[in-house]
């Protein structure tokens, strides 16, 4: 009797422990439809950034070179000394070939009635002047670049006795001076061309005797007599006064040749000699030559003192910008300083260096064309600013406008415009989504000023930017 009831035990055991496996294999198993559906992402919702109340300054930022400004190369206009004589040796007319004695110094500072080199023995002379050297001024010259000489020499206290634009024997006098305070003697008049003039006044003198003895032949005259006399004289007269003609006019030549030689017979400044640069004092940025080379082509490149900052920026950008906003430079090292917009497009002057530090320049020289075709630009900075940065690069910012103050703001992706012009922002309430029609403003830095109507928008709302 007691093998059944545990027998019983058993089986119901048993099936308790089938029945429990049952459960728990069904409850791990799973239809295709209830496995789709538990891999399935959770339903969409909107994507929202909160309302900000901040201050906004939209800026142009673009990258710019730091240069020196007005560039422009140096290139003798002739000869240094007379043509027939390389060295100061005025006399010696052995035509050598001109070479550098001293040449020029990169980084030096050169002033109005400076020595800027040395060819030959002779110097090489700085003057301010827009009008270029381009030939020998001497006695007889005339013209703006004679004006331009006699102001400078005026300025430096070397008064050739006014400035008529004629180059006179004030001015050989001024300039005489002007060389001999820097140790050196002017071209004056070389020993072929006191040959010259000592040849034309003896041909003068010449002339003039032979024309005394034709206005007065002799006494010829005075011992004939008769009727064959009377028949000779008549012959006698037409010959002279043949020969008084003959010698009228070797005369009036001689003379003539005397004068004209005389008029540009003088102290000269070789064209060579000066430089005419429009503004001064100048920096030496770069130099061409050096000694012992042969000054042909620019000998070196000048710049102003002031330090700029080149850069070229997007035209929609150029249209944000106009002369004299206020700019932020600042150089890989750290240094900032605040500068001024001084020109854009094609007031950006152009470079009269012919090196490799042009300003970039848009395609279409920045008037007119692609709204986004690069404009140059130029910034000005204050004198001794960013010297030790020249030549090198510079992030510059110019704040094209700003908000009053603390403002409403919202990124710009979560601002919506329909076609009637009407902007909107939608805004998480809850559960649902609300549009607010607000009015936009400034937008810089990735955001924009929006004003809404009463008290529809805050700062913390949150505005749907995305799904």
């Amino acid at each position: 009797m007691s093998s059944r009831p545990r027998q019983l035990g058993i089986v119901v055991a048993g099936v308790a422990l089938v029945g429990s496996g049952g459960w728990f294999a069904g409850s791990q198993m799973q239809s295709p439809a209830d496995a789709a559906a538990a891999h399935r992402p959770p339903p969409a919702r909107p994507v929202t950034v909160a309302v900000e109340r901040r201050p906004l300054t939209a800026s142009v930022i673009t990258q710019g070179s730091v240069e020196y400004a007005s560039p422009r190369r140096v290139t003798l206009a002739g000869p240094v000394g007379p043509p027939d004589s390389g060295s100061g040796d005025f006399g010696a007319g052995d035509a050598a070939v001109q070479r550098v004695t001293k040449a020029p110094v990169a980084g030096a500072r050169v002033k109005e009635g400076d020595v800027l080199m040395q060819v030959s023995g002779r110097p090489v002379l700085v003057l301010r002047g827009s009008v270029p050297m381009y030939r020998t001024l001497g006695p007889g010259a005339s013209g703006d670049d004679v004006e331009q000489l006699e102001r400078a020499l005026g300025r430096l206290g070397f008064d050739p006795g006014g400035s008529d634009g004629t180059y006179g024997q004030g001015d050989a006098a001024a300039v005489s001076r002007w060389y001999g305070s820097k140790g050196f003697r002017a071209q004056e008049p070389s020993f072929a061309d006191r040959q010259q003039l000592g040849t034309l006044e003896a041909a003068v003198t010449t002339a003039r005797q032979a024309l005394l003895a034709a206005q007065n032949p002799g006494g010829a005259e005075e011992s004939g007599g008769g009727a064959g006399a009377g028949a000779g004289a008549g012959a006698g007269g037409e010959a002279e006064r043949l020969r008084l003609r003959a010698a009228q006019q070797q005369s009036d030549t001689a003379d003539a040749a005397l004068s004209a030689f005389r008029a540009g017979y003088g102290t000269k400044v070789p064209a060579g000699e000066i430089v005419f640069l429009p503004d001064l004092p100048a920096r030496l940025d770069k130099v061409s030559v050096k000694t012992g080379d042969t000054p042909s082509g620019p000998v070196g490149t000048v710049t102003s003192s002031e330090v700029v900052v080149q850069a070229v920026v997007p035209g929609s950008d150029a249209t944000l910008l106009r002369a004299g906003m206020t700019a932020r430079v600042e150089t890989p090292d750290g240094e900032e300083v605040e500068g001024r917009l001084v020109a854009l497009g094609d007031d950006v002057p152009k470079n009269d260096a012919g090196d490799d530090k042009d300003a970039p320049v848009a395609p279409d020289g920045g008037s007119g064309g692609d709204a986004s075709a690069p404009v140059p630009i130029r910034i000005s900075v204050p004198s001794g600013k960013l010297t030790e940065n020249a030549d090198g690069s510079a992030k510059v910012t110019i704040e094209v406008g700003a908000s009053d103050g603390d403002v409403l703001t919202v990124p710009i992706a979560a601002l919506h415009t329909s076609a009637d012009g009407q902007a909107t922002v939608r805004v998480r309430r809850g559960t649902t989504v609300v549009r607010v029609s607000v009015e936009a403003g400034l937008s810089a830095e990735g955001r924009v000023e929006v004003t809404p109507s009463g008290d529809a928008l805050k700062a913390g709302d949150p505005v749907v930017v995305g799904r």
